[in-house]
């Protein structure tokens, strides 16, 4: 049976913070690296495994998201290092402290990845928004680096939600409480323009 490793204690803090506050703040980092290093493996499975009519857009589009999210990874465990504490990467350790499920979208249409990934990003987002809320009075250099990684974070969902989104504003995908929901809800879509195609023609 696996021993479950215990996080190492700090042994040094920043001037200026306590330990104490410190140590909220590592704990908040090393979960959003948890996060940051889960999305960029879904971003580039998503990547190797989007087929259909949309498969080059959207095959290209994600791969700048994967180096981006790898990017935020590389910066948030330098920020634990340079903080004191010992910045976890390792993939037991991340199954092991997730809340999240894996992805569930395996080969599938461009509309059906884009569907779920929709909610991937919802709950990235939701979580480093919090973790801003959490961190903000404690330690603003800390706050600015997610605010900046967030805020391209939206940027990047911005670019799902727009292959989602009809004339009137809306998506496919409102509602949808699981990335199996998500994905059938964005395939909808398609099926009806199919079949209006289809009839348009037999007319």
């Amino acid at each position: 049976m696996a021993i479950k490793k215990k996080t190492p204690a700090q042994t040094f803090h920043v001037p200026g913070i306590s330990a104490e506050d410190s140590t909220t703040i590592v704990t908040a980092l090393q979960d959003r690296l948890f996060a940051y290093t889960d999305l960029h493996l879904v971003l580039k499975h998503a990547h190797w495994n989007v087929v259909g009519a949309n498969f080059i857009g959207v095959h290209e589009m994600l791969d700048p998201q994967v180096e981006a999210v790898r990017g935020f990874a590389d910066v948030v465990a330098e920020r634990i290092a340079t903080l004191g504490g010992t910045p976890i990467g390792t993939p037991g350790a991340l199954v092991a402290a997730r809340s999240w499920d894996d992805y569930a979208i395996g080969k599938d249409t461009a509309q059906a990845h884009l569907g779920a990934l929709d909610l991937v990003y919802t709950g990235v987002i939701e979580d480093n928004r919090s973790v801003i809320e959490r961190i903000g009075d404690l330690d603003p250099i800390t706050e600015d680096m997610v605010i900046g990684q967030t805020g391209d974070l939206e940027q990047f969902h911005w670019f799902v939600r727009a292959h989602l989104e009809n004339n009137g504003g809306q998506l496919a995908t409102r509602g949808a409480q699981t990335e199996i929901q998500a994905a059938n809800a964005a395939r909808e879509p398609q099926k009806g323009a199919a079949k209006k195609a289809v009839r348009t023609k037999k007319s």
